[in-house]
């Protein structure tokens, strides 16, 4: 079975790289892989206001997961596997391939205007050494075009 991982987070490049991925997997019979990222706090604060900001960080980031996943099931019938994890998104992301071996493609969005973004820029050019194909979707597709793309893609 063909499975899709999707990074998510709450732009709207992410959320155009989940219907990819959604849509990709529905027609190939596949599934998708949510990872939500919750980025380490710049910033020390007392152990418990610390600790307090970071799992106030991961719930939402968990809700937002289970929101797309919901999304999903609605519309394929499918649960996604969902994932919340802490740290640097590139180790992170990096990581869970290794861990997963039978993921068939890392799904990015590229920002809809200036710069593709740090995540899709890091793996586009680590491309070449990644354990699966890499897909960049561009931000700027309407749903329309998104679903007609993840329809006909090889």
């Amino acid at each position: 079975m063909r499975i899709y991982l999707v990074v998510m987070d709450e732009t709207d490049e992410a959320k155009t790289a989940l219907r990819f991925a959604s849509v990709r997997a529905r027609e190939t019979g596949g599934s998708v892989h949510i990872l939500a990222l919750v980025p380490r706090q710049n910033f020390n604060a007392f152990g418990g206001v610390q600790a307090t900001i970071e799992r106030e960080a991961a719930e939402r980031a968990e809700v937002m997961a289970n929101a797309a996943a919901g999304n999903i099931f609605a519309e394929s019938g499918k649960m996604p596997v969902i994932a919340v994890r802490t740290g640097n998104a590139n180790e992170i992301i990096g990581k869970y391939l290794e861990e997963h071996g039978d993921i068939a493609a890392l799904v990015l969005g590229a920002a809809a205007h200036g710069g593709p973004g740090p995540m899709v820029t890091h793996f586009a050019h680590a491309a070449g050494g990644l354990p699966c194909p890499l897909y960049v979707i561009p931000g700027g597709l309407s749903d329309e075009q998104v679903d007609a793309l993840a329809t006909r893609a090889a």
